[in-house]
């Protein structure tokens, strides 16, 4: 039922965020075997894991530095060092990931 009810509010349209907290919320309005207290418990303390709270901190920081144009000044920088080398768009790659 949730699976079906999370699929049909991502095909009309609505954010994944959005899609799976309505689902999830369903879950527990329906189901009665867990104290709210305790749902609540369980969902805060999902929130907090450090892989979760990595990625969004990750694509934050790619946007401030696409932002402020730092970007750019990198990649001339690894080209300036990788320009000599066949295949330089893959080293340059590989200089920016270090």
């Amino acid at each position: 039922m949730m699976l079906l009810v999370f699929l049909a509010l991502l095909l009309a349209g609505v954010p994944l965020a959005f899609s799976l907290m309505a689902s999830g919320l369903l879950f527990f309005v329906m189901h009665d075997s867990l104290p709210v207290l305790v749902a609540v418990q369980r969902m805060v303390s999902s929130s907090q894991s450090f892989p979760l709270l990595a990625v969004p901190f990750f694509i934050l920081a790619g946007h401030i530095m696409n932002a402020s144009g730092i970007t750019s000044r990198l990649i001339s920088f690894a080209n300036l060092l990788v320009c000599w080398i066949s295949g330089g768009l893959a080293h340059v790659t590989i200089v920016l990931s270090a």
